[in-house]
């Protein structure tokens, strides 16, 4: 490689940088932030929610199973924001959804019950204590809309619906297996 190869080689390097660097910058200003966290019922989307919420703690505070917690990310866009964490203590889905009438900042917006979209609960049928014939229920039982969100299908496996599935927490809060045979990710 000559003297000359290199140069020709930082001087394109050079150009590249300048005309990707603002595009990318610009994208992910534009384009929506994935969700990585599972957010209180009624957030707006990632991006907006991120640049919205005032981490004042009154969504946890009105919470009356204490379900809402604050961050502790790494992350300094995330830290203190608000999150539920299933495994813990997940969002029952409880009678006036408090958290959302408690957020002064419009971070979340009140919605009803049958159009909650805080997650997905995602089933492993081969991790799932039914795959091997017992009849465990706990997912159907703790479901605030049993019934339409889960069901079992012909192989005796649960089934999710996503058109009725709030992703409140509650069917991976009370899974008994390790790992968990339903997860929900948030949407």
């Amino acid at each position: 490689m000559t003297d000359d190869d290199h140069s020709r080689r930082t001087f394109f390097r050079a150009i590249f940088k300048r005309v990707v660097d603002p595009v990318a910058a610009y994208a992910e200003h534009r384009l929506p932030q994935a969700r990585t966290l599972l957010r209180p019922p009624g957030a707006l989307p990632e991006r907006a929610f991120l640049d919205t919420c005032y981490r004042c703690g009154n969504c946890a505070d009105s919470c009356p199973v204490e379900a809402i917690q604050h961050s502790q990310s790494d992350d300094e866009t995330q830290r203190g924001t608000p999150v539920i964490l299933p495994d813990s203590q997940p969002c029952i889905a409880c009678e006036g959804l408090h958290c959302m009438a408690a957020c002064p900042s419009g971070a979340l917006v009140p919605t009803p019950l049958n159009q909650l979209a805080m997650g997905l609960a995602h089933v492993d049928a081969p991790t799932c204590q039914r795959s091997s014939g017992d009849d465990c229920r706990l997912c159907f039982d703790a479901c605030p809309t049993p019934e339409k969100a889960l069901s079992i299908d012909s192989t005796d496996s649960p089934v999710v619906h996503a058109e009725h599935c709030i992703g409140c927490g509650l069917c991976q809060h009370v899974c008994p297996t390790a790992p968990k045979a339903i997860i929900v990710h948030p949407t």
